[in-house]
């Protein structure tokens, strides 16, 4: 009787730890994903860059190259960054100098739709004039496929976008102007996410605090939401320079606001932090970690590591314990060497290798 006592104790404590493992009682943050960076991005057509690269070599770095955005999500990738720059009466960015360029020395360029970027509204592009060709020129056209997609499979893993705001262009004669972000600005861009998703589609800095004074107070005491009740939903974050992340938090006493901020760790809104070199800030992001803070970092920059092969880098953000790991190249196919790509072993998502157990975790 005894025996059999212990042997039903030893099943149901294997049965709970395989249930957790296989991510039904982890919080969301004890997940690590793989995402792709600059998401929207279409590689400049090469008889442009070969323009580019003969007065600016070191603009190599440009050289990559995404699959649509959708397709990234099909593919199990389950974060996304996307650039954003102002154009409040259309038009700004819809005659780019390189296709100028282009037929300056006779050669013909690649489609391309000057019409949508007529439209007033955000729109998505890498560099103005130089780097615009991308997969959903604006803001909407983006948030749009990835909400469609997201009701279409409702039971995925929480999406990680990061917005990256653009206040400065290229400044050449003849070059797009780009306006700069202001408070104005940035209620524009939240009214944009707002227009998309209903909030209950969307994980906030409120939802997260709770009844907690602070947001930061909510993430040290009681944590990030249950993955359970976090599938589904889409996680925005303003990665953006310091001046303008405390005009966004400036009086948002609240926390009405969709994204979360990039701030000091000690601000009552910290939550989420940008931290892209997990070589020399490995040790930081641990720490963050471990006190319950969201983070994300970068495996790869500038095609450096996939022209030689290094996942130094790669490995560091893994022991890192970053949530967010962003690449260039979760593909073989995307890279300059065909052999370099950033995968957990074939899969984009793990659980966390500082918060919990990866190995026999499938978080699909």
């Amino acid at each position: 009787m005894n025996h059999l006592f212990k042997h039903l104790i030893l099943t149901l404590v294997v049965c709970q730890s395989f249930t957790s493992l296989n991510g039904q009682n982890l919080k969301m943050n004890q997940t690590q994903v793989i995402g792709s960076h600059n998401s929207y991005k279409i590689g400049i057509e090469k008889p442009l860059l070969d323009i580019i690269l003969s007065e600016r070599p070191e603009a190599i770095g440009l050289d990559y190259t995404h699959i649509p955005i959708t397709q990234q999500l099909d593919l199990g990738l389950r974060s996304l960054e996307i650039d954003v720059l102002y154009d409040p009466d259309g038009g700004r960015f819809s005659k780019p100098k390189g296709i100028e360029m282009l037929k300056a020395q006779g050669l013909e360029s690649k489609p391309y739709n000057a019409e949508i970027m007529k439209d007033p509204g955000f729109k998505v592009l890498h560099i103005p004039d130089i780097d615009f060709r991308t997969h959903c020129s604006t803001f909407i056209a983006c948030l749009s496929d990835i909400r469609d997609w997201s009701r279409a499979h409702s039971d995925h893993l929480p999406i990680v976008i990061t917005i990256n705001p653009k206040s400065s262009g290229l400044e050449k004669p003849g070059y797009a102007e780009v306006i700069p972000f202001d408070e104005k600005v940035l209620y524009a861009l939240d009214k944009e996410i707002f227009e998309i998703f209903k909030t209950d589609e969307l994980i906030t800095p409120s939802q997260v605090k709770g009844k907690a004074k602070t947001l930061r107070q909510a993430i040290l005491n009681q944590g990030w939401p249950d993955l359970a009740k976090a599938r589904g939903k889409i996680l925005f974050v303003l990665d953006a320079e310091k001046a303008l992340t405390e005009l966004y938090l400036k009086g948002d006493e609240d926390y009405a606001r969709p994204m979360f901020s990039n701030t000091d760790p000690e601000n009552p809104h910290a939550a989420f932090f940008i931290m892209n070199n997990p070589v020399k800030q490995e040790k930081d992001i641990v720490d963050r970690v471990k006190m319950g803070f969201m983070v994300r970092t970068r495996s790869d920059s500038d095609t450096r590591e996939a022209r030689t092969g290094d996942k130094s880098r790669f490995e560091a953000a893994i022991r890192s314990g970053a949530q967010v790991i962003t690449t260039d190249y979760y593909q073989k196919s995307l890279s300059p060497n065909k052999d370099f790509e950033i995968t957990f072993e074939g899969k984009y998502s793990q659980c966390n290798p500082v918060l919990s157990k990866p190995s026999a975790c499938d978080l699909k």
